[in-house]
């Protein structure tokens, strides 16, 4: 099941948080068992309006980009090798032969995309396009043969080396086709290994199945099937994008190119809402199935569609349907999107009958991603006197704020600072002795935003620094004491994937001293403001023939700075107490593993400008001290360091085996390790009390009530049964080790007298 997600591309945030969009799916397709046809793809064409958005999208990037430089040589092997990686960042499918024919382009792209009369030339966007599509046919009829021609022997010492994002690409076809079997074998035997694990007094073993084994090839056939369909239906608009994405990365890792679908995306992603029916979509063997459906939206209350229901047509009210076969999945979530009070009516096939067909009609309304918005919880840990210490988490995910946008008018507005409020007056009222401050993978956000969160922690004061490209500098401060709302103990989880706005709040809370950072070594590092820029006035009008969106281009147009005067950029924000954890080790984490990343660097800052709390570093060595005690010994991290070694090993071999037999040794190894770690968790004593507090529930009196812990498994039929043991608790290590840092800096406050700020 692949579902739909679009990235949120924060305005001061980094790629890396995902949304299921709550309208989306992919088409239908044959499920015959024959050979995969090729396809002889039409060789695809620039759009009327494409030379003059490609044209107009570079002038941006060269007047408004923080680097205020033009689009040069330099930048333009950037942009062609941006160009070559994203569409085969696996260098599989190109050979060298091609890189070579196309090599004039790579210093030339500047003068093609600029040198015009107000138009691109976009010939090496759909040349070298073309020639991908060219290739990605060769390997599904090269890969058809290959699983026709019968089973797989997994004997011998052959390996795979999976990631090759900086390898070579093949010298000629022959060398790619030893690349294109290697791929194959690796996913048959993933396949023919599958899931199917068994239990023999206590030694967990891999199982092979026949009748699995014999659907293996067709179920290939169907996944390069439906890719290669996919590849060769794309349009023009699909290969600007990544066209105009790579020239735009060439600058930086985060100025993007969006097209007028993106940029409703985004602004989804931002405001946590959007017009539609409901529903989270997703593929299954080339379906679109419905997956979930979001509590209160028009699908749900319908009482008419299930999940693994399929939609296989979308109406615009009277209009005559459209069939969604082979159609790309961005489109049909568009088709299914629509301004809120309109008629949408959708062609299901029932996952109870198959060979039904049923027109579903339903009326859109805003949908509410609530499960993207902050929310909290109580905690209540015993204390080993017979009472307990009360903590609040909040949960952080984002910085999400309403853009205004085409489509969205008359949404009620979605802001993180608001919505944190409520939960912050809900935990005093339950009398927290502290709060904990959850940005682990936030990506970042709204700036504003995040300025305002931070004012709700300390009274006034300047928190971050904006500098633009002419040197100027902007000071985004907490000018209204009226907002600050809570001072006592706080802490800031953070993890490498907490990027943009939330390393801007956990900058400035670390630098006041206001609050003590625990997690990964560090954050992202990612430093950068991000501006959106609309083509439409620069576009406009458009030809005859044009009819769509130009859409819009995010520029990075400032780089800001703690106040300290030293960026975030590269180097992220440091922990105060750094925690276990794989991701401390890896080097395809971080700014500084994506292309073109800006550097690190520091301004100076007038003395006196901000005023230090210092609640934090007279007792950070007796914290760290406390901590690393528990850490050594406690089993949660000890299976964490074993999973590091782990990781270090495999990171040093950099491939991984085809030989049959060490596959299966090794999915045995980790299945029986994962089921020892299962059953000692199970064993543990029942953990704190936890009490879920959101949005929906923040408002009643009292404390939700937690459903009693039962180990009864319901029958279909309503009974219940005792015979199945329960899954392994989901244990947070980190948040876990978090809270009891907590209780010790509570107790530490209390000790010193320090309880709150006013104090």
């Amino acid at each position: 099941m692949r579902q739909i997600r679009i990235s949120l591309f924060a305005l001061a945030g980094a790629s890396l948080l995902v949304f299921v969009i709550a309208a989306g799916c992919v088409s239908q397709q044959s499920h015959a068992d024959a050979p995969t046809p090729v396809i002889t793809h039409s060789r695809l064409q620039p759009g009327p309006n494409d030379p003059r958005i490609a044209y107009v999208a570079a002038l941006l990037l060269e007047n408004l980009h923080y680097l205020q430089r033009p689009l040069d040589t330099e930048l333009s092997q950037r942009f062609f090798d941006g160009y070559i990686n994203s569409l085969d960042p696996r260098h599989d499918n190109f050979l060298q032969t091609d890189l070579a024919e196309f090599d004039h382009y790579r210093t030339n792209l500047d003068k093609l995309t600029t040198g015009g009369h107000g138009t691109s030339d976009l010939s090496p966007a759909f040349e070298i396009y073309t020639r991908y599509v060219d290739r990605f046919e060769q390997r599904v009829t090269y890969v058809d043969d290959l699983l026709h021609q019968g089973s797989f022997k997994f004997n011998n010492s052959e390996k795979i080396q999976v990631d090759r994002r900086h390898a070579p690409f093949p010298k000629d076809l022959d060398e790619a086709k030893q690349l294109w079997r290697q791929w194959v074998r690796h996913e048959y035997l993933q396949e023919k290994l599958g899931d199917e694990l068994t239990e023999t007094n206590g030694i967990v073993k891999v199982s092979l199945s026949a009748t699995n084994a014999a659907e293996i090839p067709k179920k290939l056939l169907r996944h390069y099937g439906w890719a290669l369909r996919m590849t060769t239906n794309s349009d023009s608009d699909f290969v600007l994008q990544i066209y105009l994405n790579a020239m735009a990365h060439a600058y930086d890792p985060h100025s993007d190119y969006f097209s007028a679908p993106k940029a409703v995306d985004f602004s989804i992603g931002m405001s946590l809402s959007l017009f539609g029916i409901g529903a989270t979509l997703g593929e299954d063997d080339g379906y679109c199935t419905i997956s979930s459906l979001v509590p209160g939206g028009p699908a749900a209350k319908s009482h008419k569609l299930n999940e693994k229901d399929r939609i296989l047509a979308v109406q615009q009210s009277n209009s005559p349907p459209v069939d969604v076969v082979d159609m790309e999945l961005e489109k049909v979530v568009q088709k299914i999107r629509g301004p809120k009070g309109t008629v949408v009516k959708l062609t299901v096939s029932p996952e109870s009958d198959r060979a039904a067909r049923k027109v579903i009609e339903l009326v859109r309304d805003e949908i509410k991603l609530d499960d993207a918005a902050v929310k909290a919880k109580i905690v209540d840990m015993p204390d080993g006197h017979g009472g307990s210490n009360r903590v609040g988490v909040i949960d952080v995910p984002s910085f999400y704020a309403t853009i205004p946008t085409a489509g969205n008018e008359g949404h009620t507005g979605r802001y993180t600072s608001t919505d944190t409020i409520r939960l912050i007056k809900k935990l005093k009222q339950e009398n927290v002795a502290g709060i904990i401050l959850d940005l682990r993978s936030n990506p970042g956000g709204s700036l504003e935003e995040a300025v305002k969160f931070t004012g709700l922690f300390i009274k006034e004061g300047p928190v971050v620094i904006a500098r633009s490209p002419d040197g100027t500098q902007k000071t985004r401060a907490n000018s209204d004491s009226s907002g600050f709302l809570y001072d006592g103990p706080l802490m800031v989880m953070i993890n490498r994937f907490s990027a943009s706005a939330s390393e801007i709040v956990a900058a400035a809370l670390q630098d006041y001293g206001r609050a003590v950072v625990v997690g990964d070594v560090s954050t992202h590092g990612k430093g950068t403001v991000q501006n959106l820029n609309e083509l439409r006035p620069f576009v406009w009008p458009a030809t005859p023939s044009a009819t769509n969106d130009p859409g819009t281009i995010k520029i990075s147009i400032n780089k800001f700075y703690r106040v300290t005067g030293a960026s975030t950029q590269l180097k992220g924000v440091a922990s105060d107490i750094v925690l276990p954890d794989i991701w401390n080790l890896s080097k395809q984490v971080g700014e500084g593993a994506l292309e073109n990343p800006l550097p690190w660097d520091t301004i100076p800052v007038q003395p006196g400008t901000y005023t230090p709390l210092n609640m934090v570093q007279p007792y950070l060595a007796e914290l760290r001290q406390h901590s690393d005690a528990r850490v050594a010994t406690n089993q949660d991290f000890i299976y964490t360091r074993e999973d590091i070694a782990l990781f270090e090993k495999q990171e040093a071999e950099k491939a991984i085996t085809l030989n049959e037999h060490e596959a299966i040794k090794e999915r045995q190894t980790n299945a029986t390790r994962n089921k020892a770690r299962d059953d000692e968790r199970k064993a543990r004593a029942a953990g704190p009390k936890v009490y879920e507090i959101t949005l929906e529930n923040v408002d009643q009196k009292g404390l939700p009530v937690t459903p009693p812990a039962t180990n009864a498994v319901a029958h279909a039929g309503g009974d219940a049964t005792e015979d199945v043991a329960p899954p392994a608790p989901n244990i947070d290590a980190g948040l876990d080790e978090t809270e009891r840092i907590l209780e010790d800096y509570v107790s530490l406050l209390a000790r010193s007298n320090r309880v709150a700020l006013t104090h």
